[in-house]
Parts: C-alpha cells; structure tokens; sequence
C-alpha cells in the first residue's frame, strides 16, 4: 500500500514538472516577444522619423519650386520689359544719331559752301611747301583770272621774301614791318592792296624771287615810322583810292547774300563787325585795320578753316601748308 501511494505521489511530481516545464516555456517565450515588440517599436519610431524627415524635405522642395516658378515668371516679365525698353531706346538712339549725321551733314556741306563762297569772294588760296605761297585772282578788273602771287617763309623767328609776281616797290619795307609787328593777317592785306595798286597802274607780272632779289629777312625789333616822302605818300594814295573804289562796289553788293541765305547760322557772322569773331577766337589774330571788309573776309575765312579741320585757330600754325595763317608770338 505504501508503494502505490509513493507511486501516486511521483507520478504528481512528473506531471507537475511537466506543467512547470511548460509554464516556463510561455514565459520564456512571452518575455522574447515583448523584448521583440520594443525593438519593433523603437524600430517603427526611427522609421516615422526618417519619413518625417522626407515628408519635410518634400514640402520645402515643393514650396522652392513653386517661388522658383515665380521667380521665373518675374524673370520673363522683366526681360520682356527690359527688351522693350532696350527697342525704344534703340530707336531713340538710331533717330538721334541719324538726325545728328544729318545735321553734320548739312553742317558740313554749308561750311563747304561757306568756304567755297570765300574762296570766289576773296580769290584767295594758300600752298605749302617750302615755306607758304598766297595767291590772288580778281584782283585786275580787266582780267579777273589773273594771279598775282607772293611766298614767305618764316624761319627763326623772322620772315623772309622768297617770290613776288608781279615785284612791288617798297617790298623789303613791308618784310621789315612785318618782323616788326608779326602781323602776318595785315601783311596779307596790304600785299592784296599793293597788287590791286599795280594792276590798276597796269604793271607786267614778273617775278621776284630770292634768286634774283636778296632775301629780305630781320629779326623781330621795332622799325620807327618817321615821314613819308612826297612818292610813297602819291603812292600810298593811290592804293587807298584803288582799294577804297573796290571796297565801295563789295559793300554795295549782294556779295553776302546767297552764303547768307543758305546758312542761317552765318547771319551773325555777316554783319559789320565781323572781325570781333577772329578776335575772341585768337587773340593773335587782332586785326589792326577793323574797317576793311578784306579784312574782316580773310579773317573769318580762316576760322571758318579751322572748324572745319576740328581744330582751334590757333593750332592751324601746326597744320601742314598752313603754317603761316597764324604768326606765332616773338620769343
């Protein structure tokens, strides 16, 4: 009897293990899977974090393009207004400039006809060269084609003769007058003056040059004016009478008219007092004798020159061939 009880009691003991065996095995697998379950959702927090993160990235990429989008269409609009406005000031410009070739143009074309009409009215050309020659048509009545000629050079602060046609009596005098006062726009004037003399005296042309004439040249010192003799006051009297008879037939004349007409510009410059232009243009080119109308031309003729070459009166001096329109000052 005490062998089936002990029996019965193992056979307890064997299925109690067996239970607690098995208790175990749950809890054992119970504590795995809730130790399974954190790792999942620690693993599900860092995932919704990384897909948080995209889900921001996202909208900032969508909210950039859509202000690049803008921007862009800023950026057109602009571009649209600024070749817009780039169209109107081409136009602008292109009429601007084209008006402005126009007018030089016909700025251009009035100073060559300016120049032109000096020329025909005061039968007046310059050559260079080995020093500068003056030549003068119109100056006999009979035969207006007829040249009448000179040459200087300057040279060493002085001036020389190198040819006169026709010769003219008291030449060296004049040289000497003009080292004297440098005033080479006078010297011109009473050169013209002195052939107008000989022509109406009927003189032959016949050239003086420096091969048959000593070459008249001094340094620049004051020459006195003492009294005239009887023959140069006869003679002096006679070129004025001359040049006073052609000076009345040029102020009676139309002679300023078609300049005048075509060059509106050229109507201040037409007047009487023509010679205070040259005289605020170069104070070098003061002329002494302001009521002669030769005067006045040949003076305005060469400012005229001078803007047409672009340059000051002044700097004519540097010109080639036209270094003797503007005497320079004694050193």
């Amino acid at each position: 009897m005490d062998s089936e009880a002990e029996q019965s009691t193992r056979t307890k003991m064997e299925s109690l293990r067996r239970i607690c065996d098995r208790e175990f095995s749950i809890q054992q697998q119970k504590i795995d899977s809730k130790a399974n379950l954190r790792e999942a959702e620690d693993e599900l927090v860092k995932v919704s974090a990384v897909k948080a993160c995209i889900d921001a990235k996202k909208m900032a990429m969508r909210d950039s393009i859509s202000a690049t989008k803008t921007r862009v269409e800023e950026l057109k609009r602009t571009v649209q207004f600024q070749m817009t406005r780039r169209d109107e000031y081409g136009a602008i410009v292109s009429q601007q400039s084209l008006e402005e070739v126009e007018h030089e143009r016909e700025e251009n074309g009035e100073i060559l006809e300016a120049i032109s009409w000096y020329n025909r009215v005061l039968g007046f050309q310059i050559e260079g060269g080995h020093g500068a020659k003056f030549t003068f048509d119109d100056i006999n009545l009979k035969n207006p084609k007829q040249e009448y000629s000179f040459a200087i050079l300057h040279a060493n602060y002085a001036y020389s003769l190198l040819d006169c046609n026709p010769h003219l009596n008291g030449i060296k005098e004049l040289i000497n007058e003009l080292n004297s006062t440098n005033d080479l726009l006078g010297f011109v004037r009473i050169m013209r003056e002195k052939f107008q003399a000989a022509a109406a005296l009927g003189l032959q042309l016949q050239s003086t040059s420096s091969h048959d004439c000593s070459t008249i040249s001094m340094q620049f010192k004051k020459v006195s004016h003492g009294s005239k003799s009887p023959a140069k006051v006869n003679e002096n009297q006679i070129i004025d009478g001359v040049f006073n008879k052609h000076l009345k037939e040029v102020v009676k004349s139309d002679i300023l008219s078609s300049v005048v007409h075509h060059s509106p510009r050229l109507k201040e410059l037409a007047k009487p007092d023509l010679l205070s232009l040259v005289a605020c243009q170069s104070p070098r080119l003061k002329v002494l004798y302001p009521n002669l109308n030769f005067s006045a031309y040949l003076g305005l003729y060469l400012a005229i020159v001078a803007k047409k070459k672009g340059m000051e009166i002044e700097r004519l001096a540097l010109e080639p061939g036209l270094a003797w329109l503007v005497s320079r000052p004694c050193k």
